[in-house]
């Protein structure tokens, strides 16, 4: 079983530990955003379609979802350590896949490869931060794990949209930055204390599969819809909106299209810290309200042809899904036994991840027949939908609970 690190450390050094710990999370979640801006460049390249485009993007959600059911409880019987050293390894195999730009096949593998790091990631770091935390600051980890992760995100399309756009060598010197970070990462891990005191020499691989309990499936089935609904919304904005915005709205500065992808996650963030102060009984509701709210405005924004307001809506998509988001675990993490949360959490991540994947495809597909922009329309009043239900159902809950106490 996984234990906190030993007493003796110091808290001293136990502040660094988690903060360096948040920034390797951070370094290899960027990794996995970073050639968003990028796709369009691609492929004018190598003449595919923007079909293609979602394929690649959601190859990497499958290679997540692989992980979660193979390996997602891995770090626990190896340790955190290992496993961030083949997660950092992963992500510095898939930046040499995009800088070798050796077509479709190494794109896929580079997407694949980036998938698999962020599966290792998602369990290992987020474990590592909230186990370097010292006495008292519990809470403040679980947010640096949280804007690590969504702040990771964000940094990649950023990054690379600023290197692309104002920079020469623009499919090579974004992931030439991704290994110099990568470097970083390893030397950070190298450093970090191991929290897992009784670790096995040659633990196995023991696929979980999706585990929900019987006890947890009431709750479970609205979040997970939540989160499928919310993680839509990121699919879409990394995956076409560089496009969308490039072709429809004329902007063709890559570093505006990076930092409006940038602006979702920032957002997201925002939202999952503010899940505190509302509550995760009202945030859930609330979260999805908030997130119809943006998908309305995106669609707009796709009707009217603004930037402004698809910025506007993307960031109010943004709060939405964080609010939501982090509601929704920590409900799903409070009615699972103790014996099962681990698998149920997985479970919960592997709906997240087909929310970020599947949508997108069908995106796709649509646009071998349909404008992008009908597509988006589309695509935005299906999630709306799906959310606005979810939150009135748990509205309905909620006023029921409150009546019956």
């Amino acid at each position: 079983m996984p234990q906190r690190t030993p007493g003796r450390l110091s808290v001293g050094r136990l502040s660094v530990g988690y903060l360096g710990a948040a920034v390797v999370f951070a370094i290899g979640m960027l990794g996995t955003t970073l050639p968003t801006p990028l796709y369009g460049l691609y492929r004018e390249k190598l003449g595919f379609s923007e079909f293609m485009v979602t394929v690649v993007f959601a190859v990497y959600a499958f290679g997540v979802i692989a992980v979660l059911l193979l390996a997602g409880n891995f770090s626990d019987r190896a340790g955190r350590r290992p496993v961030l050293f083949v997660a950092l390894a992963l992500s510095a195999g898939s930046a040499v896949c995009f800088l070798t730009e050796g077509g479709l096949p190494l794109l896929f593998a580079g997407r694949l490869l980036s998938g698999f790091a962020a599966g290792l990631f998602s369990g290992a770091a987020t474990a590592t931060v909230m186990e370097l935390a010292p006495p008292g600051r519990e809470a403040r980890a679980g947010l640096a794990a949280t804007a690590a992760n969504m702040g990771g995100l964000g940094c990649g399309p950023l990054l690379a949209g600023l290197l692309a756009q104002y920079a020469p060598s623009p499919l090579k010197l974004p992931f030439v930055a991704a290994l110099v970070l990568v470097g970083v990462g390893l030397v950070l891990t190298w450093l970090l204390p191991e929290t897992v005191g009784h670790r096995s020499r040659r633990p196995r691989l023991r696929p979980q599969g999706l585990r929900v309990p019987p006890q947890v499936r009431g709750v479970f089935a609205p979040a997970a819809l939540a989160a499928f609904a919310g993680f839509a919304l990121l699919g879409l904005l990394t995956a076409v909106s560089p496009t969308f915005i490039g072709t429809t709205l004329g902007e063709t500065n890559l570093a505006v299209s990076g930092a409006v992808v940038f602006s979702v996650f920032l957002a997201s963030t925002v939202g999952q810290s503010l899940m505190g102060r509302v509550g995760a009984a009202r945030a859930l509701p609330g979260g999805c309200l908030v997130l119809v709210a943006g998908l309305v405005l995106v669609g707009v924004s796709l009707f009217v042809e603004s930037l402004p307001l698809l910025v506007v809506g993307v960031v109010c998509g943004g709060l939405g899904q964080g609010l939501a988001f982090r509601a929704a675990i920590t409900t799903i993490g409070a009615a699972a036994p103790p014996e099962a949360r681990g698998g149920t959490i997985s479970a919960f991540f592997v709906v997240a991840y087909i929310g970020i994947s599947l949508p997108v495809i069908g995106i796709g597909a649509l646009t071998l027949v349909l404008d992008l922009r009908v597509v988006g329309l589309i695509f935005t009043g299906c999630v709306a939908v799906l959310a606005g239900a979810v939150g009135l159902y748990e509205l309905r809950e909620l006023r029921v609970r409150r009546e019956a106490s």
